[in-house]
């Protein structure tokens, strides 16, 4: 086994994932979005595939507490319902709350 076979991937703690959505989203401004795929690459540039699922899912929670909205072809979609290719988009609530986690459901 070569070196690059061996090395683990790192572990992203759910407070990481979290915060980069917001802060990604958050540099976009209200005007702008961010891809989901962009995110996770930034988390684990070389394997953000696996840590996608947990940033559409992340992004869900952040869409129910009124942070972000998720976007499909560029209108406001319902965060249970939405399938493909998808968009994030701060909130003014986003931009507001410094924490990104407490009231969770």
């Amino acid at each position: 086994m070569t070196k690059e076979q061996m090395k683990k991937t790192r572990r992203v703690s759910d407070e990481e994932v979290y915060e980069t959505i917001i802060a990604m989203c958050r540099a976009a401004g209200l005007e702008g979005s961010v891809r989901p795929e962009d995110v996770a690459r930034v988390l684990l540039p070389e394997h953000w595939q696996t840590i996608l699922k947990r940033v559409r899912l992340f992004s869900k929670k952040l869409a129910h507490n009124g942070r972000i909205l998720i976007l499909r072809k560029g209108q406001p979609a319902d965060p249970d319902e939405v399938k493909g290719l998808i968009r994030l988009q701060i909130t003014p609530a986003g931009l507001l709350d410094e924490t990104g986690l407490e009231e969770e459901e």
